[in-house]
């Protein structure tokens, strides 16, 4: 008998340990905030329970999204452009409405659009200044990057940049941020004091994102049509090797390389694959890809990684969903239904 009382003693322990466990992970990712291109709203997902939440009309389009530093707020790019693909002759998709191009302000408070700052021509994606007072805004439509001030809502200034602009990321320092220029296969890198060019870098087929490693030396540009993550120096604005992309189950068009997130500790590179349906994962350190996560989703665009590093986000855009992908384990614990076309993913408060 004392040894059965002490085998359910050890089991009551394992168990509350266990649900202890559970308690906490909802804390350490908060909730999970994708945005629907199709229509026109942030969709809430509790990650706890794989279920939506909640959906908050925002506008026309909305892509590219993040939460203000101080966490209360969202920021989502919006745009009245029509939707097309590469290549797609201008003259045959309907007029744009150029009323709809905006940055909404979502108070995650109450869930609801309080505000759009006037951003310039079709903005898709975004960065912010480390200390929350400036948003940079690539304008895929003009080749420009627009500068916004937070307090006053008003523009400070525009930056010609290469065609088709996409990916924004500010370097940790706040003075240059980096703009892809998807039709050169260029990052500008521009200085944020003088609003003017400093260098442009060279990279592979269509890039789309950037990230830049939390010490500020070194950035990494997810190329589409390459295949291809380009490393650069944050600093000298040189290009350096181009890491090649595998996935373990081949999709015909192959990996897609699109957007980018850090893991917490700096040390892992995770990389959506768009068509491929796959995330690429890489060593920092050795500049190789170590693994590659196959099957999240269809055409995985967003992503995010949760603060303890354990889980990581995609928004899929052809299979309408998101997914929860455990890291330790290397598979897909969840994917959320969400309807339309889940195109941004931020993590936020509950």
């Amino acid at each position: 008998m004392p040894g059965k009382r002490t085998g359910l003693l050890v089991t009551a322990i394992v168990v509350a340990a266990g649900c202890a466990h559970d308690r906490k992970a909802p804390e350490s990712v908060g909730l999970v905030y994708a945005s629907d291109e199709a229509g026109g709203d942030v969709v809430v997902v509790d990650p706890a329970s794989a279920q939506t939440v909640a959906r908050i009309a925002v506008g026309k389009r909305p892509r590219g999204l993040k939460l203000s530093r101080d966490g209360k707020l969202l920021y989502v790019a919006l745009s009245g452009s029509p939707r097309a693909g590469p290549g797609i002759d201008d003259s045959q998709l309907p007029p744009a409405d150029r009323s709809a191009d905006g940055i909404g302000i979502v108070d995650l408070g109450t869930r609801k659009l309080v505000g759009t700052f006037e951003s310039g021509q079709d903005p898709e994606s975004f960065d912010i200044s480390p200390d929350g007072k400036t948003l940079y805004v690539s304008n895929e439509e003009t080749a420009e990057m627009t500068v916004l001030d937070v307090a006053s809502r008003a523009t400070r200034g525009k930056v010609g940049v290469g065609k088709e602009p996409e990916g924004v990321t500010v370097r940790p320092d706040g003075k240059v941020v980096f703009v892809t220029s998807e039709q050169e296969n260029q990052v500008f890198a521009i200085d944020t004091g003088a609003l003017r060019v400093l260098a442009q870098i060279p990279t592979g087929r269509r890039p789309r994102s950037i990230v830049v490693t939390n010490d500020g030396s070194t950035g990494f540009v997810a190329d589409e049509l390459g295949a291809t993550v380009t490393v650069f120096d944050a600093a000298t604005y040189k290009a350096g090797e181009a890491i090649k992309i595998f996935e373990n189950s081949p999709m015909p068009t192959g990996p897609r390389p699109m957007g980018e997130v850090l893991s917490p500790d700096g040390k892992t590179l995770y990389v959506s694959c768009g068509r491929g349906g796959s995330v690429a994962v890489i060593d920092v350190a050795t500049r190789r890809q170590v693994r590659s996560i196959d099957g999240v989703g269809d055409r995985p665009w967003g992503i995010a990684v949760s603060s303890d590093g354990t889980r990581l986000y995609t928004a899929n855009g052809t299979s309408y969903d998101v997914s929860i992908v455990n890291l330790s384990t290397g598979n897909v614990d969840k994917r959320v239904h969400i309807g339309g076309l889940p195109w941004g993913v931020a993590l936020g408060g509950s």
